[in-house]
């Protein structure tokens, strides 16, 4: 029924939000983060250093009186240039962002959106990486895909085992500091993948834009299944 058309399918999981953090944060305490190279008050900002760029999002969400900053779907960002991590496997280097972002505190509690099973789980350590990754299996409909959960803590994913069952809102998780998060002020990265590719703990979060089309059609925006925040 939805083989033509994966955004559909998306779509009609749920009518009601859906949510990776608390339920109890209304929409109210999110505030939008524009990370893109085309944000000039980043200009100040020395975004290789996880601290400053920590000391600006923090205060972008005190400022807004929030608890989360979100987005980053598609952004073009310069902070992948501090790390040959994206740069050394594309001529052009890789620097558009395909997850979305939830900008909170280090041990934040994360949940899944949906029922589930654990595909597979890894600490990804390269400089820029995204640390302890979680990678959820989900099956609506008959139809298969996954989430991508990065930049969590190491104790996340200390005694997870593969194929251990989630239900909807049950915790997977916990958010990492910069110290094991490959070096970000703290954050998940959430991402929605169609085929793994064989990927196992792991998955491009970042493209170059040759690639773009692809990683559109596979990594579409996170936000559908986050109805919106």
């Amino acid at each position: 029924m939805y083989s033509n058309n994966f955004l559909d399918f998306l779509n009609s999981i749920s009518s009601s939000p859906l949510r990776v953090l608390d339920r109890s944060i209304p929409n109210s305490k999110y505030i939008p983060l524009d990370l893109s190279e085309s944000n000039k008050a980043l200009n100040s900002v020395d975004v290789s250093s996880s601290s400053k760029l920590s000391v600006y999002i923090n205060n972008h969400i005190k400022e807004h009186e929030a608890l989360v900053a979100y987005g980053g779907y598609l952004e073009v960002r310069n902070i992948y240039k501090r790390s040959p991590h994206f740069n050394n496997q594309a001529k052009d280097g890789r620097n558009i962002h395909l997850g979305y972002d939830l900008w909170c505190y280090a041990n934040t509690p994360i949940y899944t959106p949906l029922d589930a099973t654990v595909h597979s789980f890894k600490n990804n350590t390269n400089y820029g990486d995204y640390g302890p990754t979680i990678i959820l299996k989900h099956t609506i409909k008959d139809i298969a895909f996954y989430t991508l959960y990065g930049h969590l803590s190491l104790e996340s994913i200390k005694s997870l085992k593969v194929d251990q069952v989630f239900r909807q809102g049950e915790q997977i998780a916990t958010l990492g500091d910069s110290n094991v998060n490959g070096d970000y002020p703290p954050h998940l990265h959430f991402q929605i993948i169609r085929d793994l590719q064989n990927y196992a703990g792991d998955y491009p979060g970042v493209c170059s834009e040759k690639d773009l089309e692809f990683y559109i059609k596979n990594c579409p925006d996170p936000n559908i299944l986050l109805m919106h925040i």
